[in-house]
């Protein structure tokens, strides 16, 4: 999910560190308002398009749906926890992971579901004995007799990909402008990108011939052999033999959530570094951010990960339009620790309006202390600011996701614990104050 290196300690430090900007003289003002209470560990929520209803992930294994009233209906649009692999109580990146509605919703009743399963190894006793789980993006149908539930029985598996290691899923999934299935990976768990289920030479960040550390892009109304979907023709690597036609951009570790602006389409992700940085990135065909050759816009080496070459080969390389310091190795004027995509406000709140909302899972991990940002920039390097929530004395929750309503407005997804538990967590509209 969010966050990798929670085994390293975290020193936290304030402050404010953006890449390539300045912070503005007058910190952004929001309040988090509260919109549904009483769920469990929100990954994400997503109105499918001409729908007054909005679904929510939870992580253990529901999809629930908020009416048009803003009431969290206690019946769940779909159980998948008997696919769900079996979660740590205290901390897990596996479970129900992403949501995305068919852009002809309306009429088939289609949508899409990316969750952590049991590991199929198919026979390879290497990946039996080593290796974690698989992650899947299954299409599922709504149920011809009650709109509010899901065909059970209606289950594709699109994709299957197996995962070493249980964290760095990535798996936001969405559909683009182009009517295409977006599918971020990230790039299989162990730290520094090094290790079993790695490419222990580059790293599976920039190998092309492995799905994880990528974004990926299909075509889910056709089939192509044996897969349930087919590779759209203008992929980048569609005629290289030694790359992989679902990958639409690579060099990512664990692009956690995505979302597409709802005015001009841009693809925006959030991608969890390692100790050091975190980034936002504008991602594009054929792109590569850099990972693991690059930390953000910094020289990375897997074997000093901390301590970061003067010199590398940024050759082709993309720099994030975002960076800031992470708490765990630049305790000086950090953040936080993991990322946590957003969105570009497109609704009417005139103070937020065209900015880039987003935030960080929190500022250490043994207590919550989420934060909320706010960026602006069209070009390549963007200006962050700190949001100061008025309307909290204490700390903010962990931020796991954001979400975007149909009118533009945007909300944050928050816990007030560190695992899938319970149902304590909470929904906040953000409005500026």
């Amino acid at each position: 999910m969010r966050i990798s290196k929670f085994l390293t300690g975290v020193a936290v430090t304030a402050g404010l560190l953006a890449f390539g900007a300045t912070a503005s003289d007058a910190a952004t003002k929001v309040k988090l308002v509260p919109y549904v209470s009483g769920v469990n560990t929100p990954l994400a929520m997503v109105q499918p398009a001409g729908d007054d209803r909005k679904f929510v992930v939870e992580q253990f294994g529901h999809i629930k749906i908020i009416d048009k009233d803003g009431n969290l209906l206690p019946s769940p649009f779909l159980d998948i926890r008997n696919k769900i692999i079996t979660q740590f109580h205290d901390f897990d990146e596996r479970g129900a992971l992403g949501l995305t509605f068919h852009p002809n919703f309306k009429n088939n009743g289609k949508f899409y579901v990316s969750y952590s399963t049991i590991l199929d190894f198919q026979g390879d006793l290497g990946k039996m004995l080593w290796w974690d789980h698989t992650n899947v993006v299954e299409e599922y149908t709504v149920s011809s007799e009650d709109p509010n539930k899901a065909n059970p029985n209606s289950g594709r598996i699109i994709t299957a990909i197996d995962w070493p290691q249980f964290n760095h899923n990535g798996h936001w999934i969405g559909f683009g402008p182009d009517g295409y299935l977006y599918i971020s990976t990230g790039d299989g768990g162990y730290a520094n990108d090094w290790g079993i289920g790695h490419n222990v030479t580059e790293g599976n960040g920039q190998d092309l011939s492995v799905l994880h550390g990528k974004i990926l892009r299909v075509d889910i109304n056709k089939t192509d052999g044996d897969n349930n979907y087919a590779i759209p023709d203008d992929n980048p690597f569609v005629d290289d033999d030694e790359a992989l036609p679902e990958i639409y951009a690579y060099g990512l570790r664990n692009p956690w959530r995505c979302s597409f602006d709802q005015q001009d389409g841009r693809l925006i992700c959030g991608d969890v570094q390692q100790n050091s940085f975190e980034e936002v990135n504008v991602i594009t065909k054929g792109g590569n951010y850099g990972w693991r050759r690059m930390e953000a816009g910094h020289c990375f080496d897997y074997q000093k990960p901390d301590d970061h070459p003067a010199t590398c080969d940024m050759d082709e390389l993309i720099n994030p339009v975002l960076e800031y310091k992470n708490c765990t190795a630049q305790p000086d004027g950090c953040l936080g620790i993991s990322v946590t995509g957003g969105y570009i406000h497109r609704g009417s709140d005139k103070g937020l309006a065209g900015k880039y909302v987003f935030g960080d899972w929190s500022k250490g991990f043994a207590q919550m202390d989420g934060q909320i940002f706010v960026a602006s920039g069209s070009g390549d390097k963007w200006s962050l600011d700190v949001a100061t929530v008025t309307n909290m004395s204490g700390k903010i929750p962990y931020i796991l996701a954001f979400a975007q309503d149909n009118a533009g407005d945007v909300y944050a997804l928050t816990s007030i614990t560190t695992g899938p538990n319970g149902t304590s967590d909470t929904i906040y509209k953000i409005v500026s104050d």
